[in-house]
């Protein structure tokens, strides 16, 4: 089914690929989709608007969904053990862009570079085992949310293939990101198990790499950490 959204919409537009723009005609509009997110199960649209012979404002939208080649492994330790974590939910993201060449008729193209805000909601269900001290064990489930700001600068590409048609590669985009995590207890597990959480983040390969502090109690299921952000992407666009 991933193999086949993008050779469905390739298909589509190999007709239109070869069409010519009338003359004179002004296109300052564009839509597309970022055929890059697909790869993680993420199904993203673009619209982009010129303001001016270098200037655009544009806005992503998409939707995540628990599926994707990308996967974060879950905890396992000798007191948590939980399956991999999928997550599902929402972004949006507002961009503004420079464009060093000159808009035309058509719509603007070359290196560009901007800067953009991104916004996401992201669900995910956490669920496992907690051994006791005594080597008792106990499931636990936990509903979590994930909340994320972020802002950032970016630089990129946009090939024209067509009088309508543009790759955009977008190269790179770093940022910084607001993460605030919120757990709510479904099944909830006895008091000594946030200590053998805490320790399991601790030791988890992503939060170690970054150096994030997390840290969870009964009473204190929510958490905020600033991260490093990184964009990029490949989209596939529409001028009119």
């Amino acid at each position: 089914m991933k193999c086949f959204i993008p050779i469905l919409i390739f298909g589509f537009m190999v007709p239109v690929l070869g069409q010519e723009t009338p003359p004179n005609r002004e296109m300052n509009n564009e839509v597309g989709i970022i055929l890059s997110d697909m790869i993680n199960g993420s199904l993203s649209f673009n619209y982009e608007r010129a303001l001016g012979k270098h200037i655009s404002v544009g806005l992503i939208a998409g939707y995540k969904t628990e599926q994707g080649l990308i996967a974060l492994s879950g905890l396992d330790t000798d007191f948590v053990k939980t399956g991999d974590i999928s997550y599902s939910g929402t972004r949006f993201i507002p961009e503004f862009r420079y464009y060093l060449t000159e808009k035309g008729q058509g719509m603007l193209s070359g290196f560009y570079f901007g800067a953009y805000l991104k916004f996401i909601n992201f669900t995910s269900d956490i669920d496992g085992i907690f051994i006791s001290s005594e080597g008792e064990n106990f499931d636990f489930l936990y509903k979590g949310n994930i909340n994320v700001a972020s802002l950032g600068l970016m630089v990129g590409y946009k090939l024209k293939i067509s009088d309508r048609f543009n790759i955009d590669f977008l190269i790179a985009g770093p940022g910084a990101s607001n993460y605030k995590f919120r757990l709510r207890n479904i099944i909830p597990p006895p008091d000594e198990f946030y200590d053998a959480l805490n320790e399991a983040l601790k030791e988890y390969s992503l939060f170690d790499l970054l150096n994030a502090d997390l840290e969870f109690r009964d009473n204190k299921l929510n958490e905020k950490i600033l991260l490093p952000e990184f964009r990029y992407g490949i989209k596939l666009s529409y001028a009119f």
